[in-house]
């Protein structure tokens, strides 16, 4: 395949940086149940509101050096961190998949899947803004041309959701508490929608080695709880950009 103009990466990557600086609002402002739209972006500490040269994605953060224009209070650098992996989930996927559908289905569920692993990570919660609204997304994407079809699309959210809500109700009997978050179901239902049923299995059998390998160690330290939102997360994203392989290479070396 022949490798998009470097204008079109260049753009992406831009469009990118702006959908990050969005990514940030909703990962700040959708576990505390606020608006995505009002009050307009401020400082949480003076309260200011922020003008238009303090929310340009990064070079604001970099002007500023990562403190309030108003108070001088330290700006998380989460903000450029988000701005620049979104930029490059863009600029990455249009480079390698063109400008293809299939460029535009991984940009939307990888700019999700990256809020949702911040969000989990800082406030242990999944907002159905996200993991729903991915559902709905990826249903609809289906329609484009590619893999998953509409109806594999659909199996996917109902084997995705369907397994992990089963392990739910079973850890919860086994282990006398809840074993899995609804956000954790919801999310793989989301991840299913965009990968259909064989990726959801991959995609959590990926989640699940990697939670195993950092959470066994950070247990036996500090017994601090690690969100398992993260891991799916991770699991999605690279089920759809290697999944194809990844089933190749198993079926080949070890089926």
């Amino acid at each position: 395949m022949t490798p998009p103009p470097i204008q079109s990466v260049i753009l992406a990557g831009l469009l990118g940086l702006l959908v990050g600086s969005f990514l940030n609002v909703a990962i700040i402002r959708l576990p505390a149940a606020m608006s995505l739209i009002r009050p307009r972006s401020h400082c949480p500490r003076c309260g200011e509101t922020l003008k238009w040269r303090h929310n340009i994605p990064v070079f604001s953060w970099l002007a500023l050096r990562g403190r309030c224009a108003y108070c001088g209070t330290r700006i998380s650098v989460q903000y450029p961190i988000v701005e620049l992996a979104t930029a490059a989930i863009w600029a990455g996927n249009v480079y390698v998949f063109g400008l293809t559908p299939h460029a535009a289905q991984a940009v939307v569920m990888m700019s999700i899947l990256l809020a949702v692993a911040v969000t989990d990570g800082r406030e242990y919660v999944i907002p159905d803004e996200l993991s729903l609204g991915g559902v709905v997304a990826g249903l609809a994407m289906s329609f484009l041309p590619g893999s998953p079809t509409p109806v594999g699309s659909l199996i996917g959210v109902l084997v995705g959701g369907g397994v992990l809500w089963v392990i739910a109700i079973v850890g919860t009997k086994i282990f006398g508490e809840d074993a899995m978050g609804g956000g954790d179901v919801k999310l793989m239902a989301m991840i299913g929608a965009f990968v259909g049923w064989q990726g959801t299995l991959l995609a959590l059998f990926v989640a699940s080695i990697l939670a195993t390998i950092v959470f066994v160690p950070l247990n036996m330290r500090s017994k601090r709880l690690v969100p398992f939102g993260i891991f799916l997360a991770i699991g999605g994203a690279v089920t759809f950009a290697w999944g194809e392989r990844l089933l190749d290479w198993y079926m080949t070396g070890f089926a």
